[in-house]
């Protein structure tokens, strides 16, 4: 394992010289993009596929968004049409409390 001279120079004296471990010290790296570190194995993952699944994310992502504010949408409307139904049955309550409220009244007097 090759290790640059300025890479060498993030890592302190205590260090194993382990290479994840200067990279994580080290943002600006000579390595290539799209390289990947597991413990001591450097592996290439192609650029294409990682931008398809970038892609494929944010598709599911907009779509779950989109689905997400639909629900939401309908869930205001139910609540909306509750509010007016329960106005609606408040008043007639009310109504109807005034109404016996009178012939109470009458009936006492």
């Amino acid at each position: 394992m090759a290790v640059t001279g300025d890479e060498t120079e993030t890592v302190s004296s205590g260090s194993t010289g382990d290479l994840t471990a200067c990279q994580l010290r080290n943002p600006s790296s000579s390595l290539p993009q799209g390289v990947v570190f597991d413990n001591a194995h450097i592996t290439q993952k192609p650029p294409e596929d990682a931008v398809q699944k970038r892609e494929l994310r944010l598709m599911k992502n907009r779509e779950a968004a989109r689905e997400c504010r639909r629900k939401k949408k309908e869930y205001v409307r139910c609540l909306e049409n509750r509010v007016a139904v329960l106005e609606n049955q408040n008043k007639t309550l009310i109504e109807e409390l005034r109404v016996l409220k009178d012939i109470y009244r009458v009936k006492v007097e």
